[in-house]
């Protein structure tokens, strides 16, 4: 494998130019398209997207692409990127500045590089593998907050919320009575970088796809934070479901949220 500095500084490259160009259309009218009853997409999206698309192809021609709207080409490659062009979509299409540009690159399915761009605050998250998290440039560290009674934690509500019974609703309630409090911001990018910086202590959610928690991911566990699955085995981006911590707490997170699987 070749210096994952490379691979960061192109990333971030790729990410900070798609987000300065949502930045821009962040208060400008916008037609805005269905995928379902609440997943919205803009033309922002797709143009933010052909943006890394492009940036990236053109360093790294042989690599394969996989992101959320249009673009995806499999070239049998060991390397491939994974892309939330604008993750906080419907933030962005109502003119609330809570969005970002996520960019990851994995080798043989694992994520080695990860990138988080928000322009609204003008913040770059980066991690590579085995060369910690960094927060424009100066490393970051999850908390150290002990208990679940004391932490400030994150989830968002997957885009079936309206039709399916498993909805996040029920772990909401339990964790609501149990942590101190729980935000949901609506960029699982986001609350994954503000557990990695110690904004969050613990972030959970369901029904994720791989372009959404890729490099937010990786910057938590480079952060020395914890990640696993619903069941608590290490996760992957196999996995739809995420429970991210500073890994203090990570076990009574796992206790709130058990109940909710035994239905």
């Amino acid at each position: 494998m070749e210096d994952k500095r490379i691979y960061l500084e192109a990333a971030a490259r790729a990410a900070e130019k798609a987000g300065y160009f949502l930045l821009e259309g962040l208060n400008q009218k916008k037609t805005i398209s269905y995928k379902g009853q609440v997943d919205l997409v803009t033309v922002y999206d797709k143009k933010s997207e052909e943006i890394i698309f492009e940036e990236l192809s053109r360093l790294f021609p042989d690599f394969s692409f996989m992101a959320e709207e249009i673009i995806n080409r499999d070239n049998k490659s060991d390397y491939c990127w994974v892309v939330d062009p604008l993750d906080g979509t419907t933030n962005f299409a109502h003119g609330l500045p809570i969005f970002c540009v996520s960019v990851a690159l994995t080798f043989r399915e694992e994520v080695v590089v990860g990138v988080v761009f928000d322009p609204t605050r003008k913040e770059m998250f980066t991690a590579g593998k085995g060369l910690g998290s960094f927060l424009n440039g100066r490393p970051i560290k999850v908390s150290m907050t002990e208990e679940l009674d004391k932490s400030l934690l994150a989830t968002g509500f997957p885009y079936d919320v309206r039709t399916s019974a498993n909805n996040n609703l029920d772990h909401f309630s339990r964790f609501a009575v149990r942590a101190q409090a729980v935000r949901r911001c609506g960029s699982a990018a986001l609350d994954l970088c503000y557990v990695a910086c110690g904004r969050f202590d613990g972030f959970w959610e369901m029904k994720l796809k791989p372009w959404d928690l890729a490099a937010g991911s990786l910057i938590v566990k480079e952060a020395g934070g914890v990640t696993t699955d619903f069941q608590g085995e290490p996760f992957t981006l196999r996995h739809s479901d995420i429970v991210a911590s500073n890994g203090l707490i990570h076990k009574e997170m796992l206790d709130v949220i058990r109940p909710g699987l035994l239905k």
